[in-house]
């Protein structure tokens, strides 16, 4: 493919669609095109001299006959404006010029096109450039550092010029370029979101960039069609590839093995990318593509996803943390079931196993804090803790006895147990009692630059000096295997496996970090496919694509960072990172958006991220620390939960904002249900990912109150939950002002918020019945996912039925007219959710539905 740039200099010209805009260009004049939108449209001016300085005045072509607008100032403060037909009419200090030409590249006969330039002086490094013309009609581009002692003698991207046919679309996109949005990982476990418009914003260890430019083979359209372009770096053999941006804006990839005997000089499919007018259909698209040509992964829709996902879960970790104990879990299950959220759902997290460690304290030793994650298994049984009372006798687990209380007691259906990849944060005890057979040897962690490049982590500052005891990959089956087969044994229906990176540290003398991490991940999932009844694994600490890309069964992924409700900084970080990573991890698997606690300053905030995140909903609460009020939102009376379907994302206009740190957007996710649509708006403002500091933090104490507006096309799918037939007209529902909207095709509804503020918008599009009568079910008002209790609807037009008035109390039908003087009478058959011990009847939960003509 050949791409024409429409800036030239040829012969001395300086050419723009055909016209000459400069002659007698000098040949010290350097002109290097753009990217993305300005690889055609757009180039750099720059210039060269033999001689360093601190200013320099560089003669760029004399301009002639033609019209201009440029801003200059006048005095040290202000600009004004001024119009000029030549080069001697541009004052001094001018910083902006809109030049009018003629599109000669036409034919004659032809409707010549006029075509705008703008010309953009910039800064580079210490140096600022502005525009000027002299007597000769010459352009002159004034270069100067302010500073005698700052000199130069070139400057390549001193101006910027754009071209088109519209000369605000012209300046827009000269101004803005291209924007990016990238994930990327910060430290060894997580990914979290970085937005951008050139190749310095692009950090290391990027795994995914989704790019936003211009139709540029459109231009004469006055709707010309936003492309995205999305960049897959993959695995390729024993290697992976990551990218990267560098102080010269250049898009990088990083190729590594991870062992120094695996060496190679070529790669030749290390990125795939893929473009189109929908962004979200052309990552599903490029990942499908991948898929296809890898064939060592499966994308989400072609996994069966666990069954715990529609169910309210506890997990153990906030509430005990590694002092988690038999009697903490029944107190646990008691707690929330006095309330009325019995949990069907519950995660033993890490604390329960079996673990000892030979590190001793050593004055000479730089790592102390953090030793605790060299400790290492010893056993694949129980610890003490949960032998029940103490009493247990060795033939009677005493984990089969927790996990039968909870199922018997307190009608838990799913108990899934923690581990490590390796088996625990320090691994396998090498040639401990009753584990000799697994071969595990010391192994020292290497990690790679582009991790080590962004934030440290205290686990591995401890293992690179304690080392991780690895089971041989030959041998890691029959540890998974036998592991799991005891956890099955005793009634336990999956596991939660988490510090899976690790693995990508320990490649040397492997094959790799690719071949070591592949070797682990099909023994995990040929383990559980063979032990576990379900599908049943939460993916954890897992975000880089050696395991991404190897995971055939694997159906559910954690989406983000921990919940640290200690963490001021945390919060409204943590509700970006899981919306915006969910865009690539959802096609692999359903993103987990972590538990939270219910009796928390941000408890709802984060539990209406939960309610439209189509995640697991589960809470880490500790014994008698509930909020019930907010708990009976999320969760129903049987413990089941209203979950949405899809893998909740920013809407389109939110792709390339960046609502935690650029203090003016505000972050809205989409969903839906079956009958409707949602849209959760949050405030997100004051805090992220710092690269300085290497770590989240708060870089805004007093976000802003920010404004912001939603519309049905929010919901990119909405037209499809509606049906061919729909006109665009919709039933919004606001959770939090408990307003109800009747919204045409187009309108939107604004929204404003203070920081750790959220409003939930349920977009239920209108159902014409007659020309005359219409409805929208909206769905229980009481719960923050409203319309996830709409299962069922069927409209039929009935002129004889007699009618029925709806009065609030819905039955699983139900017949309504306006007037018994209206023909015909439409009766309309709706079906809401059911709990599985009875029909689901609140009085103050109304399932609502509404009737208008």
């Amino acid at each position: 493919m050949t791409v024409t740039p429409n800036i030239t200099i040829s012969d001395g010209n300086l050419v723009v669609h055909g016209k000459t805009i400069l002659t007698g260009v000098p040949d010290n004049i350097v002109l290097t095109h753009g990217s993305g939108v300005g690889l055609v449209a757009g180039a750099f001016m720059g210039a060269t001299t033999s001689h360093s300085k601190s200013l320099h005045v560089f003669p760029v072509g004399v301009l002639e006959g033609v019209r201009f607008m440029c801003l200059f100032r006048f005095k040290l403060w202000w600009m004004t404006q001024r119009m000029g037909t030549s080069g001697k009419d541009i004052p001094l200090e001018t910083q902006f010029i809109l030049i009018e030409s003629k599109d000669t590249t036409q034919e004659e006969g032809e409707d010549v096109q006029t075509i705008y330039t703008v010309f953009l002086p910039l800064l580079e490094g210490q140096f600022r450039a502005v525009l000027q013309g002299n007597e000769k009609n010459e352009l002159e581009i004034c270069l100067e550092s302010g500073d005698n002692a700052v000199e130069t003698n070139q400057g390549l991207y001193l101006v910027y010029m754009h071209a088109g046919s519209n000369p605000f679309e012209v300046i827009n996109q000269a101004v803005k370029g291209v924007r990016f949005m990238c994930l990327f990982r910060f430290k060894l476990w997580w990914m979290t979101q970085r937005m951008g418009t050139s190749g310095k914003d692009i950090p290391l260890e990027t795994q995914f960039i989704l790019i936003e430019s211009k139709d540029t083979t459109q231009e004469e359209r006055e709707d010309v069609p936003t492309i995205y372009t999305v960049f897959l770096p993959l695995l390729e053999g024993q290697f992976r590839a990551v990218l990267q941006g560098n102080e010269k804006n250049e898009l990088e990839i990083c190729l590594e093995s991870g062992d120094n005997a695996v060496e190679t000089n070529q790669g030749l499919y290390l990125v795939y990318v893929h473009a189109g007018t929908n962004p979200f259909e052309v990552i599903n698209q490029a990942v499908k593509a991948v898929e296809k040509h890898m064939q060592t992964f499966h994308h989400r829709e072609k996994k069966k996803l666990p069954s715990f996902l529609d169910w309210f879960g506890w997990c153990t970790w906030d509430a005990f943390y590694t002092d988690v104990t038999a009697e903490g879990v029944e107190e646990g299950l008691k707690s929330l079931s006095r309330g009325g959220t019995p949990p069907r759902f519950l995660i033993i997290d890490d604390g329960w196993q079996q673990i000892g460690s030979e590190v001793k304290e050593d004055p000479n030793c730089v790592v102390q804090e953090g030793a605790q994650f060299a400790n290492r298994l010893i056993g694949i049984r129980e610890n003490k803790k949960f032998q029940k009372n103490g009493k247990t006798k060795e033939q009677d687990p005493g984990l089969k006895h927790v996990v039968e209380d909870a199922k018997q007691q307190h009608h838990v259906k799913y108990v899934y147990v923690w581990h490590a990849l390796a088996g625990y944060w320090g691994g396998v005890q090498p040639a401990g009692p009753g584990m000799e057979h697994y071969d595990t040897t010391l192994a020292y962690p290497v990690q790679s630059p582009g991790v080590l490049g962004n934030q440290p982590d205290i686990v591995m500052d401890s293992l690179a000096v304690h080392g991780l005891g690895l089971v041989h990959p030959k041998k890691v089956f029959n540890f998974y295997n036998e592991l799991h087969a005891y956890l099955a044994s005793c009634g336990v229906d999956g596991v939660k496996v988490d510090v899976q990176n690790i693995i990508e540290t320990l490649g040397a003398g492997h094959g790799g970090r690719v071949s070591l991490t592949r070797s682990y991940h099909q023994a995990l999932e040929a383990s559980i496919s063979r032990n576990f009844s379900e599908n049943a694994c939460i993916s954890c600490m897992c975000h880089n694509t050696d395991g991404i890309y190897s995971a055939k069964q694997t159906a559910v992924v954690r989406a983000s960072d921990d919940y640290y409700p200690r963490d001021p900084a945390s919060h409204t970080i943590h509700i970006s990172s899981v919306a915006y990573n969910s865009i690539f991890l959802g096609e692999f698997m359903q993103p987990d958006w972590d538990m939270f606690h219910s009796l928390h300053p941000t408890a709802e905030y984060h539990a209406a991220a939960r309610a439209i995140g189509g995640c697991a909903i589960y809470v880490s609460d500790k014994p008698g620390n509930h909020n019930f009020e907010l708990l009976k939102k999320l969760v129903l009376p049987d413990g089941s939960v209203l979950r949405a379907q899809l893998p909740g994302r920013p809407t389109i206009d939110c792709l390339f904002a960046d609502p935690a740190r650029d203090g003016a957007s505000l972050l809205k996710i989409w969903n839906t249900n079956k009958f409707s649509g949602v849209v959760g708006t949050f405030n997100c403002q004051g805090a992220g990912w710092c690269k300085v500091a290497k770590k989240t933090r708060i870089h805004d104490a007093s976000p802003d109150t920010l404004t912001s507006s939603v519309q049905a096309s929010d919901v990119n799918t909405i037209s499809q939950i509606a049906g061919s037939d729909w006109n665009g007209d919709a039933v919004v529902y606001a959770y939090r002002s408990r307003e109800m909207v009747r919204l045409p095709k187009g309108a939107s509804l604004p929204v404003t918020l203070k920081v750790l503020e959220y409003e939930l918008f349920h977009i239920c599009p209108i159902k014409y019945i007659t020309p005359d009568i219409s409805f929208a079910p909206i769905g229980l008002l009481d719960m923050l996912n409203s319309g996830g209790a709409v299962e069922y609807i069927e409209v039929q037009l009935d002129s004889e039925k007699k009618v029925e008035h709806f009065d609030g109390e819905v039955a699983s039908e139900l017949s309504g007219s306006l007037s018994k003087s209206w023909s015909p009478t439409a009766t309309i058959a709706l079906k809401k959710r059911k709990c599985s011990n009875g029909q689901l009847k609140f009085k103050s939960n109304q399932l609502l539905m509404i009737l208008s003509s």
